[in-house]
């Protein structure tokens, strides 16, 4: 699979759309058709896991809540939050057993002007990646996105879900 192709994302039609735009989560959690080809990873009763629209890296997943919250520290509580890292621990893994990686980052981005709902990147850093386009420079959109088709997601999404089964 040739995921390697990078293409520009334009940045202000996203940054226009994820400020006007409702919540995209909150729109994949009720089955809005705008989203009907969402590649989901892992659902369970309160978690939502889906390959990334927008991905910089192969495998780039979002994990989220189904429930709309915007904080991780303040909008659950211990037990909330326990349970949404073992969820993204356990996709972490599968990502990693689908997609070579030296190392795969997890962290929360969002925005209250954008992408508020809370949700965690897990981003797998391709082998051999040079130092310099490592961390942050992986994840930020405006240095390539990966150009795929829908088969191609289609099919790392089934790799991934069969390695999560």
């Amino acid at each position: 699979m040739d995921l390697d192709r990078k293409v520009r994302l334009d940045l202000d039609a996203y940054e226009t759309r994820v400020r006007s735009a409702p919540c995209f989560i909150c729109a994949i959690v009720s089955e809005d058709p705008a989203y009907g080809l969402e590649q989901i990873l892992y659902e369970d009763d309160d978690h939502l896991a889906f390959l990334a629209r927008y991905p910089t890296m192969p495998g780039y997943t979002l994990v989220s809540p189904k429930r709309h919250v915007e904080h991780a520290v303040r909008d659950l509580d211990e037990d909330a939050y326990l349970a949404m890292m073992r969820v993204v621990r356990k996709v972490a893994l599968a990502v990693e057993s689908v997609v070579p990686s030296e190392r795969t980052y997890v962290l929360s981005l969002g925005s209250q002007q954008g992408n508020s709902h809370l949700h965690w990147h897990v981003a797998p850093l391709p082998p051999g990646t040079p130092y310099r386009e490592q961390q942050y420079h992986a994840l930020m959109a405006e240095n390539g996105l990966i150009e795929w088709s829908q088969a191609q997601a289609e099919e790392l999404a089934a790799r991934i879900r069969q390695a999560l089964a």
